[in-house]
C-alpha cells in the first residue's frame, strides 16, 4: 500500500471542471468537489480559452470549498498533488500554478499525477458508496471524451495499454452522434435519457467487426450515424429521434463490451474496473458488470473528471521537494504511447 501519510489536498483542471479534493494516505475521501462551468454548450463543445478563465476565477473558490467540507484547513495537508497532463494546456497551467502556489506557501511536497492514471486510480479509493478498494492485477477499461484503452494493471502506479481507439474516443463519439439528433452539450447524458424511450434493434449500426485484437473504432459509426439521418430526411429524423439515439448507444455499448470480453479472455484476468467520463453510462455499467468475476464499477462521480482520482494516484508518485517543482511543466498529450 501507499506510504503517504496524513492528508492530501489534490488539484484538477484538465479540460472544464474545476476540481479540488481532501483524501487521506490510505484512500478515503473526505472531500470531492466538482464545479462544472455550465458554459460551453452554447458553444456545441469545449472552448479551451474559456474553459482556462473559468478556471482562473474558480480554482481558488473550489479548494476552499473542499477544505471546508473536510473539516480542514491548509496546516492540515502534508501533499499536495496535480494533474499535469494530458489535456487542454492553458486549463492545466491553472491547476498547475495553482498547485505550487499552495504547496509553495507552506513548504509541502507536490506530486505532478497523469490524468490517465488517475482514472485507473479511482479504483483504489475507498468507496464513498461502501464499496473496497481494488487491488492488481485487473483488466481496465478507460472511456472518455478524449481517451478510450484497455490497460493492464499489475501495479498501482502504472498499467500497459492493451489497445486503444484508432480514431475518435467513444465520449467524443456519443458527443458528435448527440449533436446530430439535436442534442444539447455534453452529449452523454442527453443521448442516454433519449435512447431510453427508444428501441435499440430499429437500426444496425456498425460495431467495427472488422477491426482485429483489441483495439477501437468509433467514427464509422459516427459516420453511419450522419447518413442515416440524412437519408431518412428531416422529418423522419425528428420522429424517429428515440429510436436512433437508442441503437446508436446500442452500438457504442456493443463495441465496447465485445473488446472486454475479449481482452478477458486473452489475458485470463478475473478482475475488471471501468472509468472515464462514459462510464457513467447506465447501459454500459449494466452490460459490463456481468463479464468477469469481479467487476469494479466506481460512483458516477469517481467516473467523471474529479480531483479524488488524482489525490489516490498520488499516493503512489515520488513527491517533489520546494523547491525544485517551481519549474513543472504541463503536457496536453499522454506520456505514454496510447
Amino acid at each position: 500500500m501507499s506510504a503517504v501519510p496524513g492528508l492530501i489536498l489534490a488539484v484538477e483542471t484538465s479540460c472544464d471542471d474545476t476540481c479540488a479534493a481532501v483524501v487521506t494516505g490510505d484512500g478515503e475521501i473526505r472531500a470531492n468537489v466538482i464545479s462544472s462551468q455550465g458554459v460551453h454548450d452554447r458553444y456545441g463543445g469545449v472552448v479551451p480559452e474559456v474553459a482556462s478563465r473559468h478556471h482562473l476565477e474558480l480554482a481558488t473558490p473550489v479548494v476552499d470549498d473542499a477544505l471546508a467540507r473536510a473539516g480542514a484547513t491548509l496546516d492540515d495537508i502534508d501533499l499536495v498533488a496535480v494533474t499535469a497532463g494530458p489535456g487542454l494546456v492553458g486549463a492545466l497551467l491553472v491547476g498547475v500554478a495553482t498547485a505550487k502556489g499552495i504547496a509553495a506557501a507552506r513548504g509541502l511536497p507536490l506530486a505532478p499525477v497523469d490524468h490517465l492514471q488517475g482514472h485507473v486510480a479511482a479504483n483504489f479509493l475507498k468507496d464513498p458508496q461502501g464499496g473496497a478498494p481494488l487491488e492488481p492485477p485487473f483488466l481496465c477499461l478507460i472511456a472518455s471524451g478524449g481517451h478510450t484503452f484497455l490497460a493492464r494493471v499489475d501495479e498501482h502506479d502504472s498499467f500497459d495499454v492493451l489497445g486503444a481507439t484508432l480514431d475518435d474516443a467513444a465520449g467524443e463519439a456519443i458527443d458528435k452522434g448527440a449533436r446530430l439528433l439535436g442534442l444539447p452539450f455534453p452529449g452523454g447524458p442527453h443521448l442516454e435519457r433519449l435512447a431510453a424511450g427508444g428501441d435499440p434493434g430499429a437500426f444496425a449500426f456498425p460495431t467495427s467487426k472488422n477491426v482485429t485484437g483489441l483495439d477501437f473504432s468509433f467514427a464509422g459509426l459516427k459516420t453511419a450515424l450522419l447518413y442515416k439521418v440524412r437519408d431518412l430526411g428531416e422529418e423522419a429524423a425528428t420522429e424517429r429521434r428515440a429510436d436512433l439515439a437508442a441503437a446508436y448507444q446500442h452500438a457504442i455499448v456493443e463495441q465496447i463490451a465485445r473488446r472486454v470480453q475479449r481482452a478477458l479472455d486473452q489475458t485470463g484476468l478475473d478482475q475488471l474496473a471501468i472509468g472515464g467520463g462514459v462510464a457513467a453510462n447506465g447501459p454500459l455499467r449494466e452490460r459490463l458488470s456481468a463479464l468477469a468475476p469481479t467487476v469494479k464499477i466506481p460512483p458516477r462521480e469517481l467516473c467523471t473528471d474529479n480531483a479524488a482520482m488524482i489525490a489516490s494516484a498520488a499516493r503512489w508518485v515520488a513527491p517533489v521537494a520546494f523547491p525544485d517543482y517551481l519549474g513543472l511543466e504541463v503536457h496536453a498529450t499522454g506520456q505514454r504511447a496510447l
